[in-house]
C-alpha cells in the first residue's frame, strides 16, 4: 500500500505543471516606444516591490510564440484589432491570455502629412494616383510586424492598384526618419502611423480610410500574458489588472524619449514621481513581494 501511495503520489507530481519563480517577471518588448514606455513604468514599479524583471526585446510573432512556450511572462502591447489575426490562433488554443484592456482610443495604419490629404491622397484607393510622387514606396516597421505583412499582401495581391509599390521594412525611428525628411520638404509620404506617438504632435498627420479590414478603426491594446499567469502569480496579476494606460501619459513620455533623447528608465521615473496620484490604485490589493506595503516601499524606490 505505502508503495503504490507513493507511486501515485509521484504521479500526481510528475503531471502537475511546473511553477515558475514569481520573484522574477519577463516582460517582451517589440521595440516600439509606447511598449518600451509602458513596459520601462512597470518595471519600476515591480522593482520598488522587490522584483527581478528581465526584458526581452522580441518582434510580435516571436512575442506570441514565446508567451506560449512560456519563456515571456507579459507582453503589455497587444495591439487590437491590429493583432488579432496574429493573436488568435493562440488563444483557440488557450495558451496566452488576454488579461485585461490597459490603453484605449488608440488608432494604427497608413497615414500621410496633412499637405499630401490636401493634394488628394485621402484614402488607400487613392496611394496609386501619387505613385510617382511617392516614390512607389510605402514606410513602414520592423520586418515581420503584422502590418508590415497586411500591406505587402495588398501589393502582392494589387489590392488599391497597389502592385508597383514597395513596402518598405525598416523600425520605427527609421520610418520615421524618413518621414521627418519627406515633411522638411513637403514631400509626399505614406507610412505606418498610431496614436499614442509624439509623431501625432511633430506632423500634422491625417489617417487614410480604406484598411479597417485589418486595422480596424479605433483599436484598444491589452496586457496579454503566458497561460495562467496570473493565478500561479496572483500578486503580480492583480498590478496587472489594475495597471491602465492613457493616450495623455504616453505621448507625454514618449515625447520626452523620442524628442528629447531621455531613456525610457528615466523619462518613466520623472512620470510616476509627477503623477503618484495616478500610480497609487494601480497599487490596491497589492503588497510587496515578502508581503509588506506596496505604496510605501514603492515610494521608497522612486525617493518620495
Amino acid at each position: 500500500m505505502k508503495l503504490k501511495a507513493t507511486i501515485s503520489a509521484l504521479a500526481v507530481l510528475a503531471a502537475a505543471p511546473a511553477f515558475a519563480d514569481c520573484s522574477k517577471v519577463t516582460f517582451s518588448d517589440v521595440g516600439w516606444t509606447d511598449i518600451t514606455t509602458t513596459t520601462a513604468t512597470a518595471t519600476h514599479i515591480l522593482e520598488g516591490l522587490g522584483y527581478k524583471v528581465d526584458t526581452k526585446v522580441l518582434s510580435v510573432p516571436v512575442t506570441f510564440a514565446s508567451l506560449e512556450s512560456d519563456d515571456v511572462d507579459v507582453f503589455l502591447g497587444n495591439w487590437i484589432p491590429a493583432q488579432s489575426g496574429a493573436i488568435q490562433p493562440y488563444l483557440d488554443k488557450g495558451e496566452i491570455d488576454q488579461l485585461v484592456v490597459n490603453l484605449e482610443g488608440t488608432k494604427y495604419t497608413l497615414a500621410v502629412p496633412t499637405y499630401t490629404y490636401e493634394r488628394g491622397l485621402q484614402s488607400y484607393a487613392d496611394i496609386h494616383k501619387f505613385e510617382e510622387s511617392l516614390g512607389g514606396k510605402i514606410y513602414g516597421i520592423e520586418p515581420g510586424n503584422e502590418g508590415n505583412d497586411y500591406l505587402i499582401g495588398l501589393t502582392k495581391d494589387n489590392k488599391f492598384d497597389l502592385k508597383n509599390f514597395e513596402v518598405v521594412e525598416s523600425s520605427e525611428q527609421g520610418m520615421l526618419a524618413m518621414v521627418d525628411r519627406a515633411y522638411k520638404d513637403e514631400k509626399d509620404v505614406v507610412f505606418l502611423g498610431w496614436e499614442p506617438h509624439p509623431m501625432n504632435a511633430n506632423f500634422s498627420l491625417k489617417y487614410l480610410p480604406g484598411g479597417e479590414d485589418f486595422f480596424g478603426g479605433e483599436g484598444v491594446v491589452y496586457t496579454t500574458t503566458r497561460k495562467g499567469y496570473a493565478d500561479e502569480c496572483p500578486n503580480v496579476g492583480t498590478l496587472l489588472k489594475n495597471m491602465k494606460f492613457s493616450l495623455a501619459m504616453e505621448n507625454e513620455v514618449m515625447g520626452k524619449i523620442l524628442n528629447d533623447g531621455e531613456e525610457a528608465g528615466d523619462a518613466t521615473e520623472v512620470w510616476l514621481k509627477a503623477n503618484f496620484d495616478q500610480v497609487e490604485p494601480w497599487l490596491a490589493g497589492v503588497t510587496t513581494l515578502d508581503g509588506g506595503d506596496a505604496v510605501a516601499a514603492v515610494k521608497a524606490h522612486l525617493g518620495l
